[in-house]
């Protein structure tokens, strides 16, 4: 790994009026005012001025190599103004270091988790007046990282450019803290062990979209994958993993190499083992689910990511068959598992873990 070569440089344009955040804010619409941005030259010795500056947008040559070849991934993390007015992130270094996972399975250079984790804090506090504070809301943290090369040609790019934008959100679904629809499908394959579906990059997201819209238009919110090879184990939801409650077990699918590997669901496995709950990271065919529900043997679904935290199911299809849970009302352990990790993100319940990062 090569370590940057100067220290973080600062361009920063005050305000001259007060941040109004509107009323309703829709989920990854609206930006704060600065981004970090580093930039990689393979000949320059690595990665090289490190700078928080002005919002905008950036230049680049159509041969850029991301363009042509796709070397770009990204992360997802969130900023909380707690209960106190103190800001915290939430396991911001585990993100880094899925950031550094997914570069390397990409060919793309690593980047010092401490200039990273740095440049993180540092943004947030000089964007700090734009962290929403009501109920369900936050200042989402976006990091990408992708080719800038101008060169045809297959092979890793010489040249990257890293930049950290920042984003206050409201609920990532517009009906909030609701039960949603989704959709397991056996028509197309996200992705396949040995292949990028553990790293966060871009392509995957691409191979999502058609399912997706299809989806979409048969009213079902996300997309349940099954693996890329017998067609019938579940993986994960589009943005977020997937726990089934059982009657007497809690399981998600174990990480085989085609699974994103999740902090939120990191997160979850923890709290309940620190309930004392039955949790088995293991294969589960979406057979089973099926049966479970036919003989009463199914409880909940739900979802974990950052962007939602936790969404609970309240309908699955798949092929001809509909699994109908509660429509209104997520449900118990979901609607648990969800108080306890926004309330030790706004610092409402105590944070036992030290999963928090604060700037002072």
């Amino acid at each position: 790994m090569v370590n940057v070569m100067s220290k973080i440089k600062f361009e920063i344009e005050k305000r001259k009026a007060k941040v109004e955040l509107p009323e309703t804010l829709v989920f990854g619409q609206l930006f704060t005012d600065h981004i970090f941005e580093v930039d990689y030259d393979e000949e320059l010795g690595g990665w090289h001025n490190p700078t928080i500056k002005k919002f905008g947008n950036i230049g680049l040559s159509p041969a850029a190599m991301v363009f042509h070849y796709g070397q770009a991934l990204f992360e997802g993390l969130k900023a909380y103004k707690q209960e106190s007015g103190r800001i915290a992130l939430f396991r911001p270094q585990k993100n880094v270091e899925r950031l550094n996972k997914s570069a390397k399975r990409i060919c793309m250079p690593e980047i010092d988790p401490d200039l990273m984790l740095e440049a993180l804090i540092e943004l947030v506090r000089v964007d700090k007046d734009w962290i929403p504070t009501k109920q369900g809301h936050s200042l989402y943290i976006r990091p990408v990282m992708f080719a800038s090369q101008a060169l045809l040609g297959v092979h890793p790019s010489h040249n990257y450019k890293l930049i950290v934008m920042l984003s206050p959100v409201g609920p990532y679904y517009p009906e909030g803290f609701r039960p949603v629809p989704i959709l397991a499908t056996d028509k197309y394959a996200r992705a396949v062990r040995k292949g990028t579906g553990e790293a966060k990059v871009a392509g995957n997201y691409a191979a999502s979209l058609l399912a997706q819209s299809e989806a979409n238009k048969e009213g079902y919110s996300q997309v349940l994958w099954l693996d890329a090879i017998e067609q019938k184990n579940i993986e994960e939801v589009g943005a977020m993993n997937i726990f089934v409650q059982f009657k007497n077990e809690i399981a998600t699918p174990a990480l085989n190499g085609s699974i994103l590997p999740g902090i939120t669901r990191m997160s979850v496995i923890e709290i309940l083992k620190e309930w004392g709950m039955k949790i088995s990271e293991r294969t589960i065919s979406i057979n089973e689910i099926i049966d479970a529900y036919k003989n009463n043997e199914l409880v909940e679904l739900f979802g974990t990511g950052t962007a939602a935290i936790i969404s609970s199911v309240s309908k699955l299809k798949y092929n001809d068959h509909v699994l109908l849970f509660d429509e209104t009302k997520a449900g118990e352990l979901g609607t648990k598992l969800y108080e306890e990790l926004l309330g030790i993100q706004i610092g409402k319940v105590s944070d036992r873990h030290n999963w928090m990062v604060y700037i002072d």
